[in-house]
């Protein structure tokens, strides 16, 4: 049987996927630095995260502003919960585990929602038919996560509350993720990623109510606080969503979502580069691990892609 190869024009494509899902990490791997920037600078984790989401959801709405509702009743409630998962609850279990465990812990559980999502998609689409190298690929990468995030300390503080709301994040992401598959071929990516910040930005005022720390106007004029929120809002927000989307859209759920294991990486040389850390030989051996298990899902994990996504079983 002949080797069955794609056009040049479908292969340059996907490349630029690959790109874009590489650009949004690497923005998602920058924005921890802007966020701590922001806490110490006083802004709660509510805060941070409110502001950048009405930012983001301003510009699409500017953008794409018709049409305002979905096709479907069905479709909206996907909406609201691209919102939850990928917005509001996500971020802000996040922001909240930092306070009782330690960062290290919860940048290894979140890093968990690639092998979260591959699981789901194995359970939801016949399609998708997880192979070992896909497997061995995450696992390796995983692994990597942990020599990185471990580079300056191995003393693992274990705290139930920090790390359950560290895994309500992995988890929303991966359901996130799984949930855009079937709306990305119905919807446009602007349309999908201005419903989303528009759901995580209603669905996190009840957590603003119940926040008894409020910043003042004065303290987001400070030059330093307004570029990072710049920052989180335009490009860790609008931009890495809508590329993010993208690379869901045409690539699927599992490869783009192991992309998510070069977040770290990005941490860690923004971390040495702008926070004076130093990289061990234990966080260079973790980064090209993380590199080898990308590589192995793309290259050994050979799977049948459909052109559009599946029905459920």
């Amino acid at each position: 049987m002949s080797k069955i190869t794609l056009p040049q024009r479908d292969r340059g494509s996907n490349m630029m996927y690959h790109i874009g899902a590489l650009i949004a990490v690497t923005a998602w791997g920058a924005s921890f630095i802007s966020t701590k920037v922001l806490l110490n600078n006083g802004l709660s984790a509510v805060e941070i995260y409110l502001v950048r989401f009405i930012i983001a959801y301003l510009f699409t709405l500017l953008i794409c502003p018709r049409p305002i509702l979905s096709n479907s009743f069905r479709d909206e409630v996907s909406f609201v919960l691209c919102g939850i998962c990928g917005g509001s609850v996500y971020f802000i279990a996040e922001n909240m585990a930092v306070m009782y465990t330690l960062v290290s812990n919860v940048s290894l559980i979140v890093t968990l929602s690639p092998i979260i999502t591959t699981v789901i998609v194995a359970v939801l689409y016949k399609s998708e038919k997880v192979s070992r190298g896909v497997v061995i690929g995450s696992l390796t990468a995983l692994l990597g996560v942990a020599c990185v995030i471990f580079n300056s300390s191995m003393n693992l503080q274990v705290n139930p509350l920090g790390d359950m709301l560290a895994l309500l994040s992995a988890v929303c992401w991966a359901v996130y993720s799984v949930i855009l598959r079937p709306l990305s071929s119905v919807y446009g990516v602007w349309f999908i990623t201005r419903k989303t910040f528009f759901y995580g930005v209603l669905t996190a005022v009840p957590y603003l109510l119940l926040d008894d720390h409020h910043s003042s106007l004065s303290t987001l004029l400070v030059p330093e606080v307004a570029g990072n929120i710049l920052f989180l809002g335009l490009f860790a927000s609008l931009i890495a969503y809508l590329l993010w989307g993208g690379a869901v859209k045409h690539l699927g759920a599992v490869k783009s979502g192991n992309y998510l294991y070069f977040s770290p990486i990005v941490t860690l040389v923004l971390s040495a580069w702008l926070l004076g850390e130093k990289i061990s030989v234990f966080g260079y051996t973790g980064c090209a691990m993380i590199l080898g298990g990308v590589i192995a899902c793309e290259k050994l994990g050979k799977r049948r892609h459909a052109s559009s996504p599946s029905n459920p079983r």
